[in-house]
């Protein structure tokens, strides 16, 4: 890997970097190239393809359904559909604020990257390093949150069909479980691996498949309705909270519903080497894609909320699944409802897989720059698969090792979605805070511009970010037992001992962040004159 510069050199690979993003003709290798890279991946998808993607990552009604236990428990219809609409616009704000910054640095680095070209000389490489590791971890947590809730659901979804009145049919052992949810993880790396070529196609049947599922439920659900129809100011304005903590509190602790469901809108950044033109492609489809989804998730919430059984019995439910019992009450049939859950366990499949897809590029891309442990063996892209399936095999062991957290605490599932959250919130937050510490100068001219707005949109991204990280770190209900705790502050502040401590003892010395001296050896003929030098005072 290429020496680090020295901090002029820096600087003027920064603004070099800046001029080649605003080239309306250079291509994404051009691109790339210019910010210190060679291009290794493909580049076969659209714009559309990316916002379905970046759609299937957050798996609107999927996301929704495995935690929706969450904001009934927090307080009901209330924080399901005013909390979804609130998180929703507030993620609208963070994905805008990504979007500008990206379509200045679009590499498959993401936010590690960015906060690196963006934070002050001083501490920019332990910065970039600190959100690096958060943004990693956050990816790889959150694909075993989906997988392990795919199992969760799984489950529920089986046993909608009954031995007897009340019990399922499957009564899941802990090791049933686990290794419902390793066979899930299992597939969906090989759907990914094998089927990489596709997986644009799949994303894009997808999005199809996802709205088809949520029309059937909504028209079902609501013309069937055997337990009857609430009236709406209780579908929209019902709040009975019983988690133990204060009503205000309840509410905002009842949001990791939504938050988790959104917590995938920086994911889609590591695609940026496999977008054509990445610096505008990449930041519309991410904005694109929370639209999108705030629809399908008020179609999919609202119409749940007008047959919600008796919410004591929801928020009692062993397996911690509502969904299922939800729709096996309003239509009637077992047969019925495992039909219209069955789009909801596809979805689960190929929201994996996009997960799966994502974490390995991230992973791979800070590989790439030599930051994690073993580097040299998960920055290879395997050259007939065109993938990084070393760094997708890491990710996918890890995701193994921290599921046999089960088997101690029942609770798991909570600590999986709760530090994915974190961890993300945390990488999001990094390059927004630099950029607006910075005076928002690098962003000036970004093709994704926000303009006048860009200050308001990226304090409100910060201020969730400031909330979202202590908020879910609480328990979801008091009190609290050994068996309740949340361990998402725990698992988070591993993973930071972890990162600080491989940082001093090999990192300090050894990590240069990524390659910018590339860049100032660079002559404007070598990158199609899309560029040149720019002296730094």
């Amino acid at each position: 890997m290429p020496a680090h510069p020295e901090t002029a050199s820096t600087g003027a690979a920064e603004v070099r970097v800046s001029e080649a993003g605003h080239s309306s003709d250079m291509d994404g290798d051009t691109l790339l190239q210019s910010m210190g890279y060679t291009a290794e991946l493909k580049r076969t998808r659209s714009t559309w393809h990316v916002a379905f993607m970046s759609f299937v990552l957050a798996s609107i009604p999927y996301g929704l359904a495995t935690t929706l236990y969450y904001p009934l428990q927090g307080g009901g219809p209330v924080v399901v559909v005013w909390g979804w609409l609130l998180v929703s616009l507030i993620i609208l704000c963070v994905a805008a604020s990504l979007g500008e910054i990206t379509s200045v640095y679009p590499t498959a680095g993401g936010v590690y990257y960015q906060t690196f070209m963006l934070a002050p000389p001083k501490f920019r490489k332990l910065a970039a390093y600190i959100c690096g590791w958060a943004y990693v971890v956050g990816n790889i947590t959150i694909t075993l949150a989906v997988q392990f809730g795919s199992a969760l659901f799984f489950v529920a979804c089986v046993n909608v069909f009954e031995s007897e009145p009340g019990v399922g049919v499957w009564d899941a052992s802990t090791y049933q479980i686990f290794l419902t949810f390793v066979a899930i993880t299992v597939v969906c790396n090989a759907i990914s691996v094998f089927g990489n070529r596709w997986l644009h196609l799949l994303d894009t049947f997808a999005i199809f498949w996802t709205f088809a599922g949520i029309l059937a439920i909504l028209i079902t659900v609501l013309a069937v309705a055997k337990e009857g129809r609430r009236h709406a100011d209780y579908a929209l304005g019902g709040f009975e909270p019983t988690s133990g903590w204060p009503a205000g509190w309840s509410f905002c602790v009842g949001l990791l519903h939504a938050a988790y469901a959104t917590s995938s809108t920086g994911m889609v950044i590591s695609m940026c080497e496999e977008v054509q033109r990445p610096a505008t492609q990449v930041p519309k489809a991410m904005v694109i894609t929370i639209i999108i989804n705030t629809v399908g998730g008020l179609l999919f919430l609202v119409p749940l909320m007008f047959v919600l059984p008796d919410l004591a019995a929801l928020v009692a439910l062993p397996s911690g699944q509502p969904v299922p019992s939800i729709i096996k009450s309003a239509v009637g049939s077992s047969g019925a409802a495992i039909a219209l859950l069955m789009p909801l366990m596809i979805m689960a499949i190929l929201c994996g897989t996009a997960c799966t897809t994502a974490a390995s590029r991230c992973t791979w891309a800070f590989a790439r720059d030599g930051a994690i442990p073993g580097a040299k063996w998960w920055r290879v892209v395997h050259p007939k698969l065109d993938l990084p399936l070393n760094a997708m095999m890491l990710s996918m062991a890890i995701q193994i090792l921290l599921g046999v957290i089960y088997f101690g605490s029942t609770t798991a599932f909570n600590a999986f979605s709760g530090v994915g959250v974190i961890s993300l919130t945390v990488s999001y937050a990094a390059p927004i805070a630099v950029s607006v510490l910075g005076g928002r100068s690098q962003v000036k001219r970004a093709k994704f511009s926000l303009g006048k707005l860009g200050w308001l949109w990226n304090g409100i991204a910060l201020a969730w970010s400031v909330l979202a990280v202590p908020l879910f770190c609480m328990p979801a209900y008091l009190p609290v037992t050994a068996k309740s705790v949340n361990y998402a502050p725990v698992v988070f502040v591993g993973f930071v001992v972890i990162a600080y401590a491989w940082y001093m003892a090999w990192g300090r010395k050894h990590y240069q962040g990524p390659p910018t001296d590339t860049l100032e050896h660079e002559s404007p003929s070598n990158s199609a004159g899309a560029f040149e030098t720019v002296k730094k005072d």
